[in-house]
C-alpha cells in the first residue's frame, strides 16, 4: 500500500515545547520569586519535568485524571503536599500563561508541510488532551493543517500503546500500513508507531547529521530502533516520502 497520509506528534515535532518550557518556566518562577531556590535554570527545568514525566505516567496508566496530574506535578515541585486544588490550578495557569507568551514552531515546519500539502493527508496524534492542543495549534497557526486531531486523554490510552495510533488511522480513515507517523521520541513515538503497523520516523533534531563515511561517528542522543526511519530535521521528511517503497531504494520501474 502507498503511504496516503502523516500523522505527526506536537511537542518538540512541531512546536518548540522544550524551547517554551525553559523559557516560561524561568519567567514563572522569577515573578513568584522563587527564581534562587532551585539552583540555575535548568536545574528548575530538570526537577520540572521529572515531576512531569511522573505524573503523566500515572495519568498513563489509569491511576489519576488530567487535570490531577497537573496539580500533583505543582505540588511536589514546591514541596507543598497540601496546596488544595484551587491553589495548584492557580499556579498552574500562571505559569502557563508564561509558556504560552513563549510559544513558537520550529522554522522547518511550514515549509515541510507546504512540500506534503498536495502529496499527503495529515493529522495529530499527541500524548495529551484536545483542550491543551487545539488551542496551541490554532494560536500556531497550524489546526487547519490536519484533518484530525486525536489525543490521550480523551482516548482513554496513550502512546506507546498500539491502540492509540490505530485510533488516529481509523479518524483518519485509513489502514496502518497507509499512514507514517513522525514524532521526536525514539521509544513513545517511533518505536510505539512501528508496532502498531505504521512507518516509523524518528525526528532526531538533537542527534545532527550523519557523519561521512570512513569519518568518526558523533554519538547520537539514543539508539535508532530497528524497523524504524531517523531524520534530523523536517527538511529531510519530503525526498524520504516520495520514494514511496518504504523508504527502501527507489523502485527502478519508472
Amino acid at each position: 500500500m502507498p503511504i496516503r497520509a502523516v500523522l505527526w506528534d506536537i511537542d518538540d515535532t512541531l512546536f518548540d515545547y522544550t524551547g517554551a518550557d525553559t523559557a516560561g518556566l524561568r519567567a514563572h518562577l522569577e515573578q513568584e520569586g522563587l527564581a534562587e531556590r532551585y539552583g540555575a535554570p535548568h536545574q528548575a527545568l530538570a526537577l520540572w519535568r521529572a515531576h512531569t514525566d511522573r505524573h503523566w505516567a500515572r495519568f498513563a496508566a489509569g491511576e489519576v485524571g488530567f487535570q490531577e496530574q497537573r496539580r500533583d506535578r505543582v505540588r511536589d515541585f514546591l514541596g507543598q503536599p497540601e496546596l488544595d486544588a484551587a491553589g495548584a490550578d492557580a499556579w498552574f495557569g500562571r505559569y502557563v500563561e508564561h509558556y504560552k507568551a513563549a510559544w513558537t514552531v520550529f522554522p522547518d515546519v511550514l515549509p515541510a508541510l507546504d512540500a506534503l500539502a498536495h502529496s499527503h493527508r495529515h493529522g495529530v496524534l499527541s500524548n495529551s488532551s484536545l483542550a491543551n492542543q487545539d488551542p496551541k495549534l490554532r494560536d500556531l497557526g497550524l489546526r487547519e493543517r490536519f484533518e484530525v486531531l486525536v489525543c490521550a486523554a480523551e482516548l482513554g490510552v496513550s502512546k506507546p500503546d498500539a491502540a492509540a495510533f490505530l485510533a488516529a488511522c481509523a479518524a483518519l480513515g485509513l489502514a496502518p500500513q497507509e499512514v507514517v507517523y513522525v514524532g521526536d521520541q525514539p521509544e513513545i513515538d517511533a518505536r510505539g508507531a512501528r508496532d502498531a503497523g505504521l512507518t516509523a520516523v524518528w525526528l532526531d533534531r538533537d542527534g545532527g547529521p550523519e557523519p561521512a563515511r570512513g569519518t568518526a561517528r558523533a554519538p547520537v542522543r539514543a539508539p535508532v530502533p530497528e524497523g524504524v526511519h531517523r531524520i534530523t530535521g523536517l527538511a529531510q521528511l519530503p525526498s524520504l516520502l516520495a520514494g514511496d517503497t518504504r523508504f527502501g531504494a527507489r523502485s527502478a520501474i519508472r
